[in-house]
């Protein structure tokens, strides 16, 4: 059967798609490229993909929180896990972080510094809500951790498979004070003697995943 011509408009005008915010006007122009044939996916992929290790932060309880509280102490936790945790990132050599909402995603060079930072944000974490500086109710943070290869795309520029995981790790699946970790994750810090890794199985998960926990 014959494909109908699709009848409205279509924006393909590289700078004005980027104003939306989505990627950059060269990914798109890039990604255009690639629709038309005049870009191969090969050349594409040596363009942009690079080895990272993603840190994706979450808070918990966040839509609880807010119809319980409010929006104004919601937004007020969330402040002061940026508060708590941006340092750490920093110290722990981080190449780019990025908050939205109640995210944090950290990106790394190293997969050693990001697991090093995700058990010292729990620890900061912990030390924070017993302090006088924490709220009437104040919040815990769960973590997810990626490795491998990504594009460098995006405002994380980190977009792809590991990407999705840990996100999915942390926002979803690991509960407060949890550090979870991908296959791809695990397979570069199992080595780790400081480090004790618990495979996690759940039958309604789309890949296997392990919990780290320090030893």
């Amino acid at each position: 059967m014959a494909m109908k011509k699709y009848p409205y408009e279509l924006l393909e005008d590289p700078r004005e798609l980027s104003a939306y915010l989505g990627w950059s006007e060269e990914v798109y122009r890039d990604f255009l490229a690639c629709q038309r044939g005049t870009l191969s996916p090969a050349e594409f992929h040596q363009k942009y993909q690079q080895q990272k290790t993603i840190l994706s932060i979450d808070m918990t309880g966040f839509t609880a929180a807010t119809m319980k509280f409010g929006e104004l102490e919601s937004l007020l936790r969330i402040l002061d896990v940026q508060k708590v945790c941006i340092p750490v990132l920093r110290d722990f050599s981080a190449r780019q972080i990025r908050c939205c909402a109640d995210d944090i995603t950290a990106i790394f060079d190293d997969p050693n510094n990001a697991i090093d930072a995700a058990f010292e944000i729990h620890r900061r974490v912990k030390l924070f809500r017993n302090s006088a500086q924490a709220s009437a109710h104040p919040t815990q943070c769960s973590i997810g951790i990626g490795h491998g290869i990504v594009l460098a795309i995006g405002p994380d520029l980190a977009q792809g498979d590991e990407m999705n995981r840990s996100s999915k790790l942390g926002e979803d699946i690991a509960r407060a004070d949890e550090t979870l970790l991908t296959e791809r994750a695990h397979e570069v810090l199992k080595e780790r003697t400081d480090i004790r890794f618990d495979p996690q199985v759940s039958d309604d998960q789309l890949f296997p995943f392990y919990r780290a926990i320090p030893v």
